[in-house]
């Protein structure tokens, strides 16, 4: 059992759902991701999903985009975010997840890859290119490791498809709320709640749905049908809109409180 599994079992206990960070690894540099990630825990963040940043990110919305833009321009690489992750560890036992896309996981080596992330502190792998019938190599390295590999479901999926993904799926099941990409909405689709609850019905394992959540509101009608909620887009503008600002941290922080106290 690793941090995210840790995680959902005592959320479970206290009745409480998940809050599930995104932040892109290195946006705006390194060293604030680091202290994002600390100030977020204390927020009343759960897990969180660090975005290792990629040219050609087809899954994100042009928010997630610019920010993977942003830290590749800071010459961001895989090496440097490991030696971020180890740092956090240095003062925090928070769930981590690295959302990827699989080309730069094939380009590490997948074995290589998940020893290295293992080693440094992650508990979760979240890559939305990789579907289960390509990702048994890398499920049985995750399973040796103990690390939780995570699939997703959509909108579109079928019941077939459904129950054959959340039996494949390790650590929780990613719900994609809508059918695009990432980014803020002001509304999520109408058959998102029975989506959520058929999944639900399909298995044990938590299911948390993601993709343009990005309201009070939103998030306190999926908690109330999920096991949580996960936030990106709005964090990464909060972020941006914040960039170079010496309370950037905090202010970001600040905003992540007000859709954590909307949890139910």
């Amino acid at each position: 059992m690793n941090r995210i599994d840790k995680k959902f079992k005592e959320l479970k206990k206290k009745k409480r759902k998940a809050f599930i960070a995104y932040l892109t690894a290195g946006d705006p540099s390194l060293s604030v991701t680091k202290d994002l990630v600390l100030a977020l825990e204390k927020a009343g963040v759960d897990i969180v999903e660090l975005g290792i940043p990629f040219s050609d990110p087809m899954a994100d919305g042009p928010t997630i985009q610019a920010a993977s833009q942003r830290a590749l321009s800071h010459h961001v690489t895989l090496d440097k975010i490991f030696g971020l992750v180890k740092e956090i560890r240095k003062y925090s036992q928070i769930p981590l997840a690295f959302m990827s896309y699989y080309n730069p996981v094939f380009h590490f080596n997948e074995k290589r890859f998940v020893q290295k992330a293992k080693a440094v502190g992650i508990d979760g792998l979240i890559i939305p290119d990789l579907p289960p019938e390509e990702g048994r190599d890398l499920l049985k390295l995750a399973r040796a490791e103990k690390m939780s590999l995570i699939f997703f479901l959509a909108p579109t999926t079928t019941l077939a498809r459904m129950k054959y993904i959340v039996q494949k799926s390790t650590g929780f099941i990613y719900y994609v709320s809508l059918t695009g990409v990432t980014g803020a909405r002001k509304e999520l689709p109408s058959d998102l709640i029975r989506n959520v609850k058929i999944a639900k019905r399909l298995t044990d394992k938590p299911v948390c749905v993601g993709f343009g959540v990005s309201q009070g509101a939103q998030i306190q009608m999926i908690s109330k049908i999920a096991d949580g909620v996960i936030v990106g887009s709005a964090i990464i503008k909060e972020i941006e809109k914040n960039k170079g600002k010496r309370d950037l941290v905090n202010n970001v922080s600040r905003f992540v409180t007000q859709l954590t106290a909307h949890l139910k």
